[in-house]
């Protein structure tokens, strides 16, 4: 029996060692750099969705949202982002019914300076992944979706393995400066099936590659689930676009744990050059975390 307590506590305490150091390694606090000229700051974040309901209490209610929004307004903020690619923002209740959004409105509110595209009236325009852009400097002209399932073109559809609805938006925003207009892509792969993801990365790399082959400027932005180098990013790479490496962590448990390497990620057709970033927003702001992943931002050169 000793050598089993023994056995245990020296397991545990191996794990203990291993956590900490996967923790030091993809942790790592950089300030948000001033924007490089001539550039667009391009942004992804996945804020979590908040559970509607007054009797529902702990993580991801409406009485945690009202203490971390704040936070999440401070970060937003300090991207400093000419475009932003939410995940799930979404305020849940019941089956799809997203009358209600109470992070993306709580923005748009604090942020006159920014619109919304790839949103819209819920039974016609699924509302989780909103893409915030600055009025003073781009102007929508398109925006659209279309779901990770056999009938990508049929709202709320089920994913290939029959899992919840998940999805892709995108908008074409035209720089008010001139140059051409840059479409954005909006994805978040499930987490729990490998096959889903690649099945859900083929079905993108299948509507990014005619707009590459047009020579459209094109990037993809959101949470893979995956990490650098993975299939599952490989699959989406086959239409064209390259993935700047992301640094150390962007998923934290909503504890500041930095357990494994980026799962949310940039990506960039040809005419479209990273010039500076990525670079991971990790901090919490009065003690309270914006999301349980950080958001992700880089500067894009789209002049050709």
């Amino acid at each position: 029996m000793k050598l089993i307590i023994r056995l245990t506590a020296g397991t545990l305490l191996l794990l203990s060692l291993v956590a900490c150091a996967l923790h030091v390694t993809h942790s790592g606090t950089v300030p948000v750099p001033p924007q490089m000229p001539g550039t667009l700051r391009i942004a992804t974040h996945n804020v979590h969705y908040i559970v509607l309901g007054a009797d529902r209490e702990g993580r991801w209610t409406v009485a945690d949202w009202e203490a971390r929004r704040g936070a999440l307004d401070s970060a937003f903020k300090e991207l400093g982002a000419d475009i932003v690619a939410f995940q799930e923002m979404e305020s849940f209740s019941r089956g799809s019914d997203g009358s209600v959004n109470l992070a993306r409105d709580w923005l748009l509110a604090r942020n006159p300076a920014y619109a919304v595209a790839a949103s819209g009236d819920w039974r016609v325009f699924p509302s989780t992944q909103p893409i915030f852009y600055r009025r003073d400097r781009l102007r929508l002209v398109d925006e659209g979706w279309f779901f990770f399932s056999d009938t990508p073109d049929v709202i709320y559809s089920r994913t290939f393995n029959g899992s919840y609805p998940a999805f892709c938006s995108w908008a074409v925003l035209q720089p008010l400066d001139g140059g051409p207009p840059l479409h954005v892509f909006n994805v978040h792969f499930e987490y729990s099936s490998r096959s889903n993801r690649r099945l859900s990365a083929e079905l993108v790399r299948d509507r990014i590659a005619p707009r590459i082959a047009a020579g459209d400027a094109v990037v993809l932005a959101g949470d893979l689930n995956a990490l650098h180098g993975a299939r599952t990013m490989a699959i989406l790479q086959e239409a064209g676009l390259d993935f700047p490496p992301v640094p150390g962590a962007t998923f934290h448990f909503d504890r500041g744990l930095n357990l494994f390497g980026a799962i949310d990620h940039l990506g960039a057709g040809p005419g479209v050059r990273p010039v500076a970033g990525p670079v991971v927003l990790r901090r919490s702001y009065d003690g309270q975390w914006p999301s349980d992943h950080y958001p992700v931002l880089a500067d894009f050169d789209l002049s050709r």
